[in-house]
């Protein structure tokens, strides 16, 4: 299968240059950008993309690629950093630059370029960077410049390379999808055979070779991710061998564990464990507040119950399965290769306890190259209900981390409840299904009211609904005033302890979609 090979060198939005393309139906594959340039890496490779960075080029420890890369003979498109380093490795000059680009910059053309295809010119880019190209390199020729007067794409005057200052990956840059299906399809010439059902083909395919006859074991939520790997183990290999865990936390949300327990064993689930362990996790958190804390003494702990379950049932060589996704895992400065920044820690990727389990190769994360969409896309195919693939995401710390502050059961109770309501409206106005995720967050202050004659001090309540195709970037939703208005009444009313509600018009960057 004719592949686009990218190179990561931790950039926050490599995995969508890889998502953008697989979904014009063109295989891709993500290696370390320091990777050595093996035959087997470079088997069907039609053409390679170098990724952004949060290094710059100038940095002592900056990631540079195999030099090999310049005399493979396949076309070559540097994206931010790396159109940076293409210029300052082949001679060119790269400097702090005198203006920062940071979001949307109009481009300007001064060559054609077979890259910008269809593209009209002053269409909208998006800009992250801080340093820019001062000298270009010998061989390379400016195609376009940005707004602000600085280089936005050079392309070697005779040879493969072009390179790009701007993100056509993410969804703010207009005409992205056109610009990258022009490098691969066009310029590559890439064949489009790749496909979700493709993939599920191929993940069975692994599975059943890593887990044979051994007994898997599934930290299951009741969530999207983890619902279609269960889904998917049950596909795939004997469900006779499949054990799926159910922890209550006491940090979930109203009415989860009885639907968590019901549509498991419609999946055709024969061993469902069900722990009930709220006291522990309760106790386990008194008085803490760092959400980075909070996030470590949950899957320490999590991944402590697991033990102690599957030495009781019996399971101590079982692979441990998770719904890991590729997001959990550049948040986690866990992307492909070293250079990841860390966002912040995903209990199921930065656990001791998972780091273990992943030393001794026991660990099985089927979705961790996929993002959410496609989840939802591959679930589907297994026959997941609707109603569970429509679900908006739920972080594995569950209210944990929509408490800020220590978390308390009478927070977790006022929490569970408010939430309900809010989902409950949005579900009854029609306004779930435009939503990629919406949520509630409990803010570590009160704030005075009046009730009746009456002084009251009560907690105040976020609102939080954003929409988004992937979930790496996230622009707020925007709600039609007098819906906001009476959800808002109506938690007041119906949660006593609340005495405010607010609205979180953030998008992402520059925050993140949860508040912790």
């Amino acid at each position: 299968m004719d592949k686009i090979l990218i190179l990561d060198f931790g950039g926050q939005t490599t995995q969508l240059i890889g998502r953008r393309i697989r979904d014009m139906g063109v295989y891709t594959e993500i290696a370390p950008g320091d990777a050595p340039l093996s035959a087997e890496l470079l088997r069907d490779v039609k053409g390679v993309v170098m990724s952004g960075s949060h290094y710059s080029v100038n940095d002592a420890d900056a990631p540079q690629p195999d030099k090999s890369l310049y005399r493979l003979g396949v076309p070559v498109l540097g994206i931010c950093y790396g159109l940076q380093r293409m210029n300052a490795d082949h001679g060119g000059v790269v400097e702090v630059a005198s203006t920062r680009e940071f979001g949307r910059s109009r481009l300007k053309y001064r060559l054609s370029h077979p890259l910008f295809k269809d593209v009209p010119e002053g269409f909208s880019s998006w800009m992250s960077h801080g340093d820019s190209l001062l000298t270009l390199a010998p061989g390379l020729e400016l195609i376009a410049e940005s707004e602000n007067g600085l280089p936005a794409c050079v392309a070697a005057s005779s040879g493969n390379f072009v390179g790009i200052q701007f993100h056509p990956e993410v969804s703010h840059c207009e005409y992205g999808n056109t610009i990258l299906k022009n490098f691969a399809s066009g310029i590559c010439g890439a064949r489009a055979e790749w496909s979700v059902e493709y993939y599920l083909e191929q993940i069975q395919e692994t599975l059943r070779a890593r887990v044979g006859e051994q007994p898997v074991l599934l930290l299951i939520s009741g969530g999207v991710d983890s619902t279609v790997v269960g889904a998917l183990l049950l596909q795939t290999v004997d469900p006779a061998l499949v054990h799926l865990m159910y922890v209550d936390t006491g940090l979930m949300r109203k009415g989860e564990t009885e639907e968590v327990t019901e549509n498991l064993k419609h999946l055709g689930a024969q061993h469902l464990h069900v722990v009930h362990a709220r006291d522990r996790f309760l106790d386990s958190l008194a008085g803490v507040s760092d959400p980075e804390e909070k996030r470590r003494i949950i899957g320490d702990l999590f991944m402590t119950i697991q033990d102690d379950e599957v030495a009781r049932l019996g399971l101590t060589d079982a692979f441990l399965a998770q719904g890991t996704l590729y997001t959990d895992l550049i948040e986690s400065g866990h992307g492909v290769g070293s250079k990841g920044a860390v966002i912040k820690s995903h209990h199921n990727v930065r656990s001791p306890l998972v780091a273990r389990k992943r030393e001794q190769g026991k660990i099985v994360e089927p979705l961790a190259s996929l993002y959410k969409d496609e989840v939802r896309r591959l679930g589907t195919r297994l026959g997941v209900a609707e109603s569970i693939i429509a679900r908006h995401p739920f972080p594995g710390p569950g209210l944990a981390v929509r408490i800020l502050g220590a978390v308390t059961q009478e927070k977790c109770d006022i929490l569970r409840e408010a939430d309900a309501v809010y989902i409950e409206e949005l579900k009854r106005r029609g306004l779930y299904d435009q939503i990629w995720q919406a949520f509630s967050v409990l803010l570590p202050i009160q704030s005075v009211g009046v009730t009746g004659d009456s002084r009251h001090y009560g907690f105040v309540l976020a609102l939080r609904a954003v929409a988004s195709a992937d979930g790496m970037t996230a622009d707020v939703f925007p709600f039609p005033m007098q819906d906001l208005l009476e959800i808002s009444s109506l938690i007041t009313n119906r949660i006593n302890q609340i005495g405010r509600v607010v609205y979180d018009v953030s998008s992402k960057p520059p925050a993140t979609i949860e508040w912790e």
